[in-house]
């Protein structure tokens, strides 16, 4: 029986997870549901029409997306090595090198932010507070109300969001949250985007890396996802009177 030499073995195992890493860091845009997962069955629990209205499963859905999301993005952070004491000794382990800061826009994005929060557990966080200003003529602007943020400089700044719609919001939440520094990255988490909403975030900020639970095609006249999966922010805490 042939014997194969440990160490070439496992410099070839390094040598692929190397180069598997380059590569991803290269993606623009990560979509999670052309992989096969279970996070393929909470995206279709979001969407279901007889699922969603348990607002409470809504949420839990939406926060697990978040999570699988925040999971992923960790494979392609920095890391730094430290020692930590146990009970009977020391132990080298690797730690995310750069600080971490997660922004959402309210009140969507609650839920989702929640999930990348319970992998990203000391992160520093952002809000912003973003709406739709309707007119007669059925067009709308968006409108930045409220920003809550640390300083940016040198982090790895994470949005989060359920719907890329147009992109809009998005848009202007990055631009807002340059006003409080420089992040060495910036990621955008979504469950559901467009087509048309990333290619107008990769159009206006090419520097920005996408990561999607779902890419639908279609955009109804008042902007809304299709099939996409309806209005995230009331599925998960009820109608608002504000249009």
């Amino acid at each position: 029986m042939k014997v194969l030499n440990r160490k070439r073995v496992n410099s070839s195992v390094i040598k692929f997870v190397y180069i598997w890493k380059k590569k991803l860091e290269k993606i623009m845009i990560f979509n999670l549901g052309k992989q096969n997962s279970i996070a393929n069955k909470y995206l279709a629990e979001l969407r279901d029409v007889s699922i969603q209205k348990d607002r409470m499963r809504f949420r839990r859905n939406m926060e697990r997306i978040g999570e699988v999301l925040a999971y992923e993005i960790s494979k392609t952070l920095k890391y730094k090595e430290i020692e930590v004491e146990t009970p009977l000794g020391i132990a080298s382990v690797k730690v995310p090198s750069h600080r971490i800061v997660l922004g959402t826009i309210l009140r969507a994005g609650l839920p989702l932010h929640q999930g990348a929060l319970n992998i990203f557990d000391d992160a520093e966080n952002a809000f912003i507070s973003a709406y739709r200003m309707h007119h007669k003529d059925g067009t709308f602007e968006i409108n930045i109300e409220y920003t809550s943020c640390p300083n940016l400089d040198g982090c790895i700044l994470i949005l989060c969001d359920p719907m890329l719609a147009t992109g809009a919001s998005m848009d202007l939440a990055i631009k807002a949250l340059k006003d409080y520094g420089t992040p060495k990255t910036v990621r955008v988490m979504t469950a559901v985007a467009s087509s048309y909403g990333l290619n107008h975030i990769q159009r206006l900020n090419p520097n920005v890396k996408l990561w999607i639970g779902a890419e639908d095609d279609e955009l109804t006249a008042k902007s809304y996802i299709v099939p996409g999966l309806g209005d995230a922010g009331d599925l998960s805490f009820g109608s608002k009177m504000q249009d």
